[in-house]
């Protein structure tokens, strides 16, 4: 067997996040964007002992399960991954997969399964949309990139993860930019002037935020004109929420990322409001966010249950974001000290906090691994949901000294999840419950729930 070898063979099962599973002579290959039961044609792309990967060709035979795809960019766009599988068939296949991920670790997770999403379909309340062509020197495209692809943008103004709000944004704008035929940014040469729209809209308020990301390649004159018209072109569209700010900002760096080097507000207030849990959350461009509001409120409402009594406890919310777990557990709670390492999220932590009339919340900005050290309060119970790649090792041993006896841990990653439960097992920790939320229907992921409490000697 060699590399770029055309095989053949069915997925027996879709491990997470989305790596189907499918046996080819004495290997196994993973091979993304296929279901459990299909047959399919693929070519091996990577050839490993335990670690062979393959890319698919061709779906030969489906696996009787398949549903007819609710979006026609479906087949290009590199979003959703299940959009052709019946919703439930998909929340057995993630349970599935979280379930076997922590039995790998811990003898009995006390696994309670899945919730699923309160909505399958426009749950989003953020989009990252890129500017771009479908094909080499093609019109100016507004959208999702395609699957496996880094150059190629899809548009995706009938995307059915978000609601028409965004879509009819995508599209306005999109004309607008073909209108005055503004080049985009190539990710090849590094040169053109449009990169990325930011389109937030809260659930609750219906507050939309709209921010059009660019580079310095243009002048000032024509730049001018341009954001004018872009501003007018939103302000005029006939939508069902209420737009509240239009922002523009700079971003001069290589990575195919968002990077904010300088923001200007062109039109409103470049913040909104967005309600969970009867509290009331201000919401600027770059802070972090649940992007699913009301799946938000069932995960919230997951670890506040499963954190359990804190009443009279003192509360660490490491990884705090913009504080909305702590503001969850502070009415009950004697104090909550959120740490986050960015600074814009801790300020809007702060307000969020004075907002809903909360004063014994606390928020520091800085790396947990190294806040830890400087403060005074010891936590009774620790609240924990880090990034995709979980505790760094060294904050990880830090959190242990605290010796807590209770710990709930979200994350949205679940093979860091699994690394990280390893080390708390060692040292004396062990999980009472455990549970996935379905935030993100359609696509791989989903969120994990821990409890852990302290073995007693």
């Amino acid at each position: 067997m060699k590399r770029g070898q055309i095989l053949e063979g069915v997925v027996e099962r879709v491990d997470y996040p989305g790596k189907g599973m499918v046996p080819a002579g004495e290997r196994e290959f993973a091979v993304k964007n296929v279901l459990p039961g299909q047959k399919i044609r693929f070519s091996a792309k990577k050839l490993k002992k335990g670690n062979s990967e393959g890319r698919l060709v061709e779906i030969l035979e489906p696996s009787g399960k398949e549903i007819a795809a609710d979006c026609p960019h479906f087949a290009y766009c590199g979003g959703c991954v299940y959009r052709t599988l019946p919703y439930p068939e998909e929340l057995r296949m993630k349970e599935d997969q979280i379930f076997r991920l922590l039995k790998s670790v811990c003898p009995d997770p006390h696994f309670e399964g899945i919730l699923p999403a309160p909505q399958e379909t426009e749950y989003r309340n953020k989009m990252e949309f890129s500017f771009g062509d479908a094909q080499k020197n093609g019109p100016l495209t507004l959208g999702m990139h395609r699957r496996g692809s880094f150059y190629d943008i899809e548009t995706v103004d009938h995307c059915r993860i978000v609601d028409q709000d965004c879509r009819q944004i995508l599209s306005g704008v999109l004309t607008f930019m073909q209108e005055q035929k503004v080049p985009y940014y190539h990710r090849g040469t590094h040169e053109g002037y449009l990169r990325h729209l930011l389109v937030r809209k809260a659930k609750k308020t219906g507050q939309i935020l709209v921010n059009l990301i660019t580079s310095t390649q243009m002048d000032t004159v024509r730049e001018e004109k341009l954001l004018a018209g872009f501003t007018k072109t939103l302000t005029e569209l006939p939508l069902s929420g209420i737009l509240t700010g239009v922002l523009h900002t700079r971003n001069d760096r290589i990575a195919d990322v968002i990077e904010n080097e300088g923001t200007d507000l062109l039109w409103g207030q470049d913040w909104f409001y967005e309600e969970l849990l009867g509290l009331r959350f201000k919401i600027t461009p770059f802070s972090f966010f649940q992007t699913n509001s009301a799946g938000a409120e069932v995960l919230y409402q997951t670890a506040r249950t499963y954190m359990g009594d804190v009443t009279g406890k003192t509360v660490f919310d490491l990884y705090s974001g913009t504080g909305t777990i702590a503001q969850i557990l502070s009415p009950v709670a004697e104090n909550v000290i959120g740490v986050e390492i960015v600074e814009e999220a801790v300020e809007a932590a702060r307000e969020n906090a004075a907002l809903n009339g909360l004063t014994n919340c606390r928020f520091i900005t800085g790396d947990v691994l190294k806040v830890i050290d400087e403060l005074e309060e010891k936590p009774d119970l620790l609240m924990l949901d880090p990034p995709r790649d979980g505790i760094h090792p060294k904050a990880l041993q830090k959190i242990l000294r605290y010796n807590v006896p209770r710990i709930v841990y979200i994350s949205c990653k679940a093979t860091s999840l699994v690394r990280d439960l390893e080390v708390f097992q060692e040292n004396g920790y062990e999980v009472k419950k455990s549970i996935c939320i379905d935030m993100f229907p359609r696509t791989v992921h989903v969120e994990t729930v821990v409890l852990m409490s302290r073995i007693q000697d």
